[in-house]
């Protein structure tokens, strides 16, 4: 079974609802467990800018964008230095997810309701991704080019939807590699 399922797909634009970001009206929203959004060297004089992008629309949850951002900062920090890289998580994850929590032991269906008044209480938060759209960034110099992309590869399989990595050219005379 696959982790999630309930909250990944969005087929179309409108059915799995508008989105639920409200904070100033939804009572008890556990905050992100990203901790950091900007890692690196944000001085540095990078060549390339090298992205993990998503290929369908979905959400992706907190825990999981926490989950990549750590992979790819380890490895990063480990193999090329905190200071030849500027790493970014380029999502935020304001859409609230909702959970109507049941009774999961034998003889829970005679104690419970069922589905009277269903609406769920806040259990996490996810973004909201549309296709091409980045998700991680890694910025760094020629040499460091096949590290970031080792590392964006590793991040991209904490990530519930089908990603691909691209490579952005920052300078003149540069090419895609």
């Amino acid at each position: 079974m696959k982790p999630a399922r309930c909250y990944t797909k969005r087929r179309s634009k409108n059915l799995s609802g508008p989105p639920y970001t409200r904070k100033e009206y939804i009572h008890g929203v556990p905050p992100p467990k990203i901790s950091k959004f900007v890692m690196g060297n944000p001085h540095g004089d990078y060549d390339y800018a090298v992205e993990v992008y998503v290929l369908e629309r979905g959400q992706i949850r907190h825990n999981a964008l926490e989950a990549a951002r750590v992979m790819v900062h380890k490895y990063l920090s480990t193999t090329i230095g905190e200071q030849n890289y500027l790493f970014r998580v380029r999502v935020y994850p304001h859409h609230v997810l909702r959970e109507h929590k049941m009774m999961a032991f034998a003889g829970a269906d005679r104690l419970q309701e069922g589905m009277r008044l269903a609406f769920g209480k806040p259990v996490g938060t996810a973004a909201r991704v549309e296709p091409g759209q980045a998700v991680l960034e890694v910025r760094v110099r020629k040499e460091h080019l096949d590290a970031a992309k080792e590392a964006l590869r590793v991040g991209a399989s904490k990530l519930p939807l089908p990603t691909r990595i691209r490579v952005i050219p920052l300078k003149e005379g540069l090419s895609a590699q």
